[in-house]
């Protein structure tokens, strides 16, 4: 038998004007190598609800290294730290307005480098920020800790969608998407001086990116792979692009789209390398996909690579969040339905869902994961009621965009 804890925290999209919150799980779970039925997660689960006190939509929420702290962005555009003190609670710690724009998304660096976060905003700018300690506090005689902006990315002309820290054996390395179909890759020469981070190179896309992830496999340079989501809706393609590391160009090139994703993509992670002779990579859009990427030599003896594509459809709507556990054994997926989802993999490698949280309901925990199908009513149309808002008397009063 196993035993590990997962700890995630995940944000989900309201459509309602509620407070907005943040709902933090807490869970063990404990597996057979032999069992392929799943566990009691009626016993298994805590849930904790916590007001995060942000005044509009949360975007994005990520843990630290070791899963102590966390940090949380919003279209208030501030961020948020959050510390978990010895009883289990969470509390603010620091708070401060960190763009003039929206903030999309926040990522943790490696504790290597120290208290390090990297910022991303609708205003066009990434900021990298670090923890320092001030004075003394007189009360409790700890130094005061506060985050001070080390420098802010000007390159991207458009809306900066995504930012994330590499793994750390590529150094001190930030890659970000941007609307404008370019990813970015910085790296600071010296991570005592963070004010200095050169651009390494950019890739260029035809469609806008809205989010990105790295692979953390670390058998070589060639096996580093970055993929890329894209978010437009205007043609039927491919939305997820996959690059990989040239020892001959020196620099990230695009090596293959996956074709079977057409719809927007919001989010995509690469799973934890855990042994496997593959990668595992969780896409987030209409449903949700498992993509397991191979690399495999052709009759010529080019290098190339072998995809295949499950979709799930559970969610019956978008699909906003994917989180991998540690072993990569555990995927969390979170979509416009309210729900967290658990899936989990038996000995057979086929992937199913094994809870289903509901952040609205009193038990927090359905009884039975079950797979719905949309139903519509035929007497909706004439049940629905609208109301009157206000006359539009000339064009002037509508807002063109």
């Amino acid at each position: 038998m196993c035993c590990y804890m997962l700890l995630f925290a995940e944000y989900f999209k309201k459509t309602k004007k509620k407070k907005k919150t943040i709902y933090y799980l807490s869970f063990f779970f404990i597996c057979s190598c032999f069992a392929e039925n799943f566990i009691n997660f009626n016993e298994m689960f805590e849930v904790e609800q916590i007001v995060a006190d942000h005044k509009d939509v949360i975007h994005d929420v990520v843990f630290d290294y070791y899963g102590r702290r966390m940090a949380t962005c919003s279209s208030d555009q501030t961020v948020k730290i959050w510390d978990e003190n010895d009883q289990g609670k969470w509390s603010v710690t620091s708070s401060w307005k960190a763009h003039s724009g929206s903030i999309w998304r926040v990522s943790w660096a490696h504790p290597e480098f120290g208290q390090v976060l990297a910022t991303c905003s609708f205003d066009r700018t990434a900021s990298v920020w670090e923890e320092v300690l001030g004075e003394k506090v007189a009360t409790t005689m700890t130094p005061a800790r506060r985050w001070v902006r080390r420098t802010t990315l000007v390159d991207s002309r458009t809306s900066v969608t995504d930012v994330e820290f590499a793994p750390k054996y590529l150094g001190l390395v930030l890659a970000t998407a941007s609307a404008d179909g370019i990813i970015r890759i910085y790296e600071a020469p010296d991570i005592m001086n963070l004010s200095q981070w050169p651009v390494q190179h950019e890739i260029a896309n035809k469609f806008p990116l809205s989010c990105l992830s790295w692979n953390t496999s670390t058998y070589n340079l060639s096996s580093q792979l970055l993929a890329a989501g894209s978010d437009d809706m205007a043609t039927i393609t491919g939305k997820v692009f996959i690059f990989a590391y040239s020892e001959n160009a020196r620099k990230c090139v695009k090596v293959d789209t996956i074709n079977d994703i057409t719809d927007p993509v919001t989010d995509l992670a690469f799973a934890p390398n855990a042994g496997r002779t593959f990668h595992m990579l969780a896409v987030a859009s209409k449903d949700l996909y498992i993509v397991n990427v191979k690399g495999t030599t052709d009759s010529t003896g080019n290098s190339k690579l072998d995809i295949q594509t499950v979709k799930f459809n559970d969610h019956n709507c978008p699909v906003w969040r994917v989180c991998w556990n540690m072993l990569a054994t555990t995927l969390i997926s979170t979509g416009d339905d309210g729900c967290v989802r658990v899936w989990r993999m038996n000995y057979n490698r086929n992937w199913k869902c094994a809870a289903v949280l509901k952040a609205e309901s009193s038990s927090g925990l359905s009884q039975e994961p079950t797979i719905s199908s949309p139903t519509f009513s035929a007497s909706a149309a004439a049940t629905a009621k609208y109301y009157k808002k206000g006359i539009i008397s000339n064009p002037n009063q509508v807002p063109w965009h």
